[in-house]
């Protein structure tokens, strides 16, 4: 049983913000690290990947669809689909095929025990697919379709995906959603969750203006100052991504 479970999700190649959420001393002091997806598609993602792989065995990873997109525009480019975001393709032209293989050999779920939480399933969108979307505000229906099959000894889920952190009970199951390291919304900063006895939100400050200066002196990524000043200063708010959202939770089939 885990005292301490830290969980960072969608860091999206952001290092500065992952420096800052790893150098908290909750973080240094849990004994797991649990990554939900999304950790390198942004534009600094060999190191990213580099600096988390040094960490060691106290880290668990779990695949995202970002991560799973790279390593089709790599491994399938000639068949793969076109992706409206043009970061993804570079983000995995810079891969190394060590990263590779680090990245096709996550899994897509992850179950741990942790005190206070009991078995605690974690996963990058929900349980059974990594771009689905579920949301705080999502209708109790909707969390009951997307836990289908799950054990009824699971009663704790961990997701990412929507880069908006949020607590919530549906079907007796608690539902905790850590936000995102590198690509908020809504609030700048970096944002996690620390597990164990109960479930606490975090959110860690960094230099913004300095880790804009950074990436753009840094990252090769041909629009990376654009790039990192709308994320990083997290330009959408959750206003717009609720709305942006929100119609793929199924929410515009009900009356």
């Amino acid at each position: 049983m885990l005292n301490r479970v830290a969980v960072l999700s969608d860091i999206h190649g952001v290092l500065p913000a992952l420096e800052a959420v790893l150098a908290e001393p909750d973080v240094r002091a849990a004994e797991r690290i649990v990554l939900t997806g999304d950790i390198a598609a942004g534009p600094q993602p060999t190191e990213v990947l580099d600096l988390l792989m040094s960490l060691g065995d106290r880290v668990d990873w779990i695949a995202g669809n970002a991560d799973r997109e790279l390593l089709e525009h790599r491994r399938n480019a000639p068949t793969s689909a076109p992706t409206p975001d043009p970061l993804a393709p570079w983000a995995a032209d810079r891969l190394r095929p060590d990263h590779l293989d680090l990245l096709a050999s996550l899994p897509r779920t992850l179950t741990l025990p942790v005190r206070g939480l009991g078995t605690v399933l974690f996963c990058h969108a929900t349980p059974r697919d990594d771009e689905e979307v579920v949301l705080v505000d999502s209708r109790l229906d909707r969390w009951q379709e997307v836990f289908t099959g799950l054990d009824d000894g699971i009663r704790t889920v961990v997701c990412g995906h929507t880069h908006m952190p949020f607590v919530r009970l549906a079907h007796g199951r608690l539902v905790v959603n850590p936000g995102s390291v590198g690509m908020p919304y809504g609030r700048p900063g970096a944002h996690w969750a620390l597990l164990g006895p109960g479930t606490d939100l975090r959110h860690t400050p960094y230099d913004l203006e300095a880790a804009v200066h950074r990436l753009t002196r840094t990252s090769t990524y041909p629009d990376a100052a654009a790039w990192a000043d709308y994320y990083l200063h997290a330009r959408a708010t959750d206003a717009d991504a609720l709305a942006a959202f929100g119609p793929r939770d199924g929410r515009t089939n009900t009356p």
